[in-house]
């Protein structure tokens, strides 16, 4: 019974879940009740980690954490069981996957065509139908991993990502609009770093981040630490949000990143996501960094940065 009790950080090598996400994913939602040494360390049990490995597999596969966070363990075997056997058709995954599907094909096409108008109709179609942020987890970001791996496997150029690109980022921009924050909102600078030239992910980000209502600061693609540091004081930033996707093994990007949160001040948080991110992580968790798995993670880190703190 008391036999295995795991920290926080075998936990995070065990889940694959950042010890960000599961504290918010214990604080916010109930998830897990870990038990707590004398100095107040965390100690996950055995079923615990099953408990948020089973919470990761089903919210990958589309169900939202607020839904399954208090679910008995025995029904999230059942719905990740589900899952597995019915290869991602499971009864709780929302009713639009099939149509989330369509709209990524219509999306690719246009791409490959370099089809704009018919690119933008598509993704107006799917926000009239998923909704802004429905749009943006089930269409828009694995399109960006479609359109990321179409281009290292070859099957199309830079041009056509630039393209897509351009695209998104105006269609974004007008809808980010109505859930743009006051000047009262917690700031957040989104980039990608020095060297990483692909930024719909950082796009993606921007667009999640100004629906839950924070004031985006966009900066774009491959910008010098020193500038996102710059952006992040002079606009009183809470965070900065970065996208790494490629390369992979870019020697300079250490030293950036190291840069960067030497230029930071200390209570700016950094999150960092993306394809490339794995490749780095050794310099992320000496900086201290938030490392964000996918979209829906992302929401949760923001969600525990608006926070208000329990000192008074």
């Amino acid at each position: 019974m008391a036999e295995s009790h795991q920290t926080i950080k075998v936990v995070v090598r065990r889940t694959g879940l950042t010890a960000h996400v599961i504290r918010i994913w214990e604080k916010r939602y109930g998830a897990v009740e870990p038990e707590r040494t004398e100095t107040n360390r965390r100690l996950y049990s055995d079923d615990q980690v099953e408990r948020l490995s089973l919470l990761r597999d089903v919210t990958q596969a589309g169900h939202s954490i607020g839904q399954v966070a208090k679910l008995p363990t025995e029904k999230l075997r059942e719905l990740a069981k589900d899952e597995r056997l019915s290869n991602g058709r499971a009864s709780f995954v929302p009713p639009t996957s099939s149509a989330s599907s369509a709209f990524q094909e219509e999306c690719i096409a246009a791409v490959k065509s370099l089809d704009s108008r018919a690119l933008d109709q598509t993704l107006r179609r799917a926000a009239t139908e998923l909704g802004s942020q429905g749009m943006l987890q089930r269409v828009i970001a694995p399109l960006a991993q479609t359109i990321g791996q179409l281009w290292r496997d070859g099957v199309i150029t830079a041009a056509h990502e630039h393209f897509a690109s351009a695209v998104i980022r105006i269609l974004l921009g007008h809808a980010a609009k109505p859930f743009a924050g006051s000047d009262s909102a917690p700031g957040i600078v989104v980039a990608t770093p020095a060297g990483q030239i692909h930024e719909l992910g950082a796009l993606l980000v921007g667009a999640a981040a100004a629906n839950l209502g924070w004031h985006v600061t966009y900066l774009g693609a491959s910008l010098p630490a020193a500038e996102i540091a710059g952006a992040a004081r002079q606009n009183h930033a809470r965070a900065v949000a970065l996208s790494l996707v490629y390369p992979e093994d870019d020697s300079r990007l250490e030293s950036e990143l190291t840069r960067l949160r030497e230029l930071l001040p200390a209570d700016v948080v950094v999150l960092v996501g993306g394809r490339a991110m794995p490749a780095y992580r050794e310099v992320l968790e000496e900086m201290g960094a938030t490392q964000v798995h996918d979209l829906g993670h992302f929401c949760a880190a923001l969600d525990g940065l608006r926070k208000p703190s329990k000192k008074t």
